[in-house]
């Protein structure tokens, strides 16, 4: 514990140390014998007495609320790897979640999500779709040939995709994954419009989403085995990761039990041909020794965009 004193006391000493009264809207008198803010300046911008401020840089044990802390990251204008920062020294727990949603991928995160050998995608919080690799498009949807407003996949998964829908105790099995994932999602972004427009939209339009939305199921992981709507029943196996310092939530998918029909898809993917306007002979799952039950069947392919 005395070790991270330091660093907290290091940290906030650091940042004040940055900035000059200029760059806060104060007044610079030329007669400071340090540079950067004072701690008086400090105290008065976040609205805190500055004995609290003095104890808190002193990293003394005091009760510290995440508003007041909020307005502490605000004041020494911290950027969001900062702020967590501050949060595990003082809290010991992460930052409360930002309300305003990233919408930037990183080059190298694009460049990853290319170079993998699956279908990727990178999505909001809100499941807003806003990053997705070749084989994505080739095996799922174009999310490319959609406005960015209509790529939510929460919204495509229970609405748009009528392939879905085809089943109806595959549909109902879906619905209650996704939104038993979504509601944790959801639970940890609070106060944000944006996801109140979204339920609010999906339950004027959804009548699955409507009979679901307030069960009490959750679920923190995203895994699960799923079968392809349009593809002949495939299996396909998803989870998801979170980049290292990124507000996004990373979802890779990985194709399982795709028996006889893997080599075909990646044939035609590796030759720039859409999945959705091919079709694949798939063995069945356990081979028969009849030659006759050995054929397989056609499973064509039916556009998802």
């Amino acid at each position: 514990m005395q070790t991270q004193r330091r660093q907290l006391i290091d940290f906030l000493k650091g940042c004040r140390a940055r900035l000059s009264p200029g760059q806060v809207g104060l007044p610079d008198t030329n007669r400071r014998r340090t540079p950067g803010l004072r701690r008086e300046d400090v105290a008065a911008l976040a609205g805190v007495s500055v004995t609290w401020y003095t104890w808190l840089e002193q990293g003394r044990k005091i009760q510290v609320s995440a508003d007041v802390l909020e307005r502490v990251c605000s004041t020494l204008r911290m950027s969001s790897d900062e702020r967590e920062y501050l949060f595990a020294l003082v809290q010991h727990r992460p930052a409360p979640p930002a309300l305003t949603r990233s919408t930037e991928v990183s080059a190298t995160l694009a460049r990853m999500i290319d170079a993998l050998a699956v279908p990727a995608l990178v999505m909001t919080a809100r499941w807003d779709v806003i990053a997705w690799n070749r084989l994505a498009t080739q095996v799922f949807r174009h999310y490319e040939r959609l406005p960015p407003e209509q790529r939510n996949l929460l919204r495509i998964l229970l609405v748009e995709d009528k392939g879905y829908q085809s089943d109806a105790a595959a549909y109902e099995a879906m619905a209650r994954r996704v939104l038993s994932k979504f509601r944790v999602d959801y639970s940890q972004t609070p106060d944000d419009p944006s996801f109140e427009q979204l339920i609010a939209e999906l339950d004027e339009r959804c009548p699955i989403f409507r009979r679901l939305w307030n069960n009490p199921e959750v679920v923190g992981r995203s895994e699960a085995v799923a079968n392809h709507p349009a593809l002949g029943g495939l299996t396909f196996e998803h989870s998801s990761y979170v980049p290292e310092g990124s507000p996004v939530g990373f979802t890779m998918t990985t194709t399982v039990s795709l028996g006889g029909a893997a080599p075909a898809i990646r044939d035609n993917v590796t030759q720039g041909c859409d999945l959705v306007a091919v079709q694949v002979i798939v063995p069945p799952p356990l081979l028969p020794t009849t030659s006759e039950s050995m054929r397989g069947t056609v499973s064509p392919m039916f556009a998802e965009s």
